[in-house]
């Protein structure tokens, strides 16, 4: 809707004769989440990959919430940006969120932008913008949480099941 050629699961250039730092992803058929052109600047291509973090988990006992997102935020960078930036020629922005509903300052900067953007272009208020893009954000995340802990319930592909094939008698019969 406010960029260009947006991907989802972009694949990275092949490494040639680019030194990167150590720490850094340099396998053929790397992946990042999404790639967009014109977000930050026209023409220019971003590229976003997203984490979630679960702060209550035991390697997080004893951070506080601010170095939980930087920790993340800083992994993903030592891993991708050097690679995006001279590879690619593109910006590297990590999106790190929390099971909660938070998300670390790149997070809120890259949202915040989206926001401004979306509501130039629409003509919404710049608050309501922000509020769906919150709310659907949050619904989102509560989404990948209950699918991480019940597992997909369903199947790709697969055909409704026919009403009349189903036992719908929910009250147990009385036994003589």
């Amino acid at each position: 809707q406010v960029c260009k050629d947006v991907e989802v699961e972009p694949r990275l250039l092949n490494i040639t004769t680019e030194q990167l730092p150590k720490g850094t992803e340099t396998s053929d058929g790397a992946r990042l989440d999404t790639s967009m052109r014109g977000f930050w600047s026209p023409l220019d291509r971003a590229f976003t990959d997203v984490r979630v973090l679960h702060p209550q988990a035991p390697s997080n006992c004893n951070k506080n919430l601010y170095q939980m997102y930087r920790t993340h935020e800083n992994e993903k960078k030592r891993k991708y940006n050097a690679r995006v930036i001279q590879v690619e020629k593109a910006t590297f922005t990590p999106l790190v969120f929390s099971t909660t509903g938070g998300m670390g300052e790149e997070a809120v900067r890259f949202y915040k932008h989206l926001a401004t953007k979306i509501s130039n272009k629409t003509g919404q208020n710049y608050s309501d913008t922000v509020a769906f893009i919150r709310r659907r954000l949050r619904f989102d995340l509560l989404k990948t949480c209950l699918i991480s802990l019940r597992g997909y319930r369903g199947r790709q592909g697969a055909k409704p099941v026919d009403i009349d094939s189903l036992d719908l008698n929910l009250r147990p019969q009385a036994v003589y």
